[in-house]
């Protein structure tokens, strides 16, 4: 029997916890879906941001962001209902991923994540990486593990490591922070909403039901 996506972890666990900690709490309960049956209200399912921030998204189409850490569980339990939701992505609806940086130690999965990004190789290898930590276990907490691993999945060393190091990914890096802080990005996996939204497995009570909530916010931008 299928279970709900766990809670998100909040900052102030992930502050607490080591990422070799972390990569061991696949197990956790998970909350309860809240009731359904009347629209998601501000405040308590999802929160408005008082200052908009910026999208990506061409023009026309709503943008969904996917705030997530590689050494999260939650994150991890979480992709396969995510890949599931973005087969039935609309038209309209412009999807990415930003990956988060709590603490300075983040950075080393922030830049593999946009190395990968910058390769072309994300839909290749980003449910690899979340297998690496969680299935089996290995430790990637160094940018010489890190590199050592990609080359094992076939990649070439000396242009991972160039692009992993370049001043492009840092400042990829230093962006997707600023965008987590604008977000006021309280725990991951979160998702942020047409610029303007927020919502997390903490305020949804399940990241099933925060998907739900994303698909509610994105029919009332359609409105406008």
């Amino acid at each position: 029997m299928n279970q709900p996506i766990n809670n998100t972890f909040t900052r102030r666990e992930l502050g607490g916890l080591s990422a070799g900690a972390l990569a061991l709490l696949t197990g956790l309960e998970a909350a309860p879906v809240m009731a359904q049956g009347k629209p998601p209200e501000e405040g308590l399912d999802y929160a408005k941001l008082e200052k908009p921030v910026a999208t990506d998204a061409p023009k026309g189409k709503i943008e969904v962001v996917e705030f997530f850490w590689y050494h999260c569980p939650h994150c991890n339990r979480f992709e396969p209902t995510l890949q599931a939701w973005l087969k039935k992505l609309p038209k309209d609806v412009h999807f990415r991923r930003v990956h988060v940086a709590f603490r300075p130690d983040f950075v080393l999965d922030q830049k593999l994540f946009y190395t990968l990004e910058a390769m072309g190789k994300v839909e290749q290898m980003h449910s690899r990486v979340f297998a690496a930590i969680h299935a089996e276990k290995l430790d990637l907490g160094s940018r010489e593990k890190i590199i050592d691993w990609v080359v094992r999945q076939g990649i070439d060393k000396t242009k991972f490591s160039d692009i992993y190091d370049s001043f492009a990914i840092g400042s990829k890096a230093t962006r997707a922070t600023q965008l987590q802080t604008a977000y006021n990005v309280s725990g991951v996996p979160a998702l942020g909403i047409a610029g303007q939204f927020y919502t997390d497995g903490a305020m949804a009570q399940s990241m099933e039901r925060a998907l739900q909530i994303t698909d509610y916010l994105i029919a009332t931008q359609r409105k406008k």
